[in-house]
């Protein structure tokens, strides 16, 4: 197994991913796993990740993804996407799993759920929004490290049309917004790219010591 410093040196993002290869169920659980223990603001998650594996609905949304053929040789397509109707409802019901986890009551949590109430509230609807989809950029880079620590390839993307994929999806009747994507599975031999050094700038250019 490779350590921290040779998979992130590993992954890149593909482009061409081998059709014939499925991750596994105990990996795709793995994965799920490590998504669910991805860092938010405050622990809130204001996230939800749809797990496509469906060929007719990766060829839909192929076609509104200027058709990059990695939405189909994936083994899987994650789609990232944000709670769209998150408010201080969603803060209640996380204080409730706080209590239930930690065997603690809800009433010694009062300052702390006041305290993110008051964000929330101080908050517009876009700019909750906006909040909560940076969120889900914090659990896609938590992804690309699990999946890169499986051995597992990736390709996060941006190049798809959001209300394309939230009509596809139905993702709007349930409080949902499309935020970013990610096919994963396994490297094509033929794909030119996994072979070419890495690029990236020197420490010396993108750090400051203080």
């Amino acid at each position: 197994m490779m350590n921290l410093l040779e998979s992130l040196d590993w992954r890149y993002a593909v482009k061409q991913f081998d059709e014939t290869k499925r991750i596994s169920n105990d990996d795709l659980h793995k994965l799920k796993e490590a998504l669910r223990l991805s860092p938010s603001s405050y622990g809130l998650q204001p996230w939800h990740f749809l797990v496509i594996e469906n060929e007719e609905v990766k060829q839909k949304l192929r076609a509104v993804s200027w058709n990059q053929g990695q939405i189909t040789q994936c083994s899987h397509l994650v789609v990232f996407c944000y709670k769209t109707n998150f408010n201080t409802d969603s803060v209640d019901d996380f204080i409730e799993s706080v209590a239930s986890i930690r065997n603690i009551s809800k009433e010694s949590m009062n300052d702390y759920a006041n305290m993110m109430k008051g964000f929330v509230n101080g908050l517009s609807r876009e700019e909750l929004n906006e909040w909560a989809r940076r969120q889900a950029y914090l659990a896609l880079g938590h992804f690309l490290v699990s999946c890169a620590m499986m051995g597992i390839d990736a390709c996060p993307m941006e190049g798809f049309l959001k209300d394309s994929y939230d009509d596809i999806l139905s993702l709007k009747e349930k409080g949902l917004g499309t935020v970013v994507i990610c096919p994963i599975g396994y490297r094509s031999k033929d794909d030119r790219f996994s072979t070419m050094e890495k690029v990236r700038f020197p420490l010396e250019k993108i750090f400051t010591e203080i």
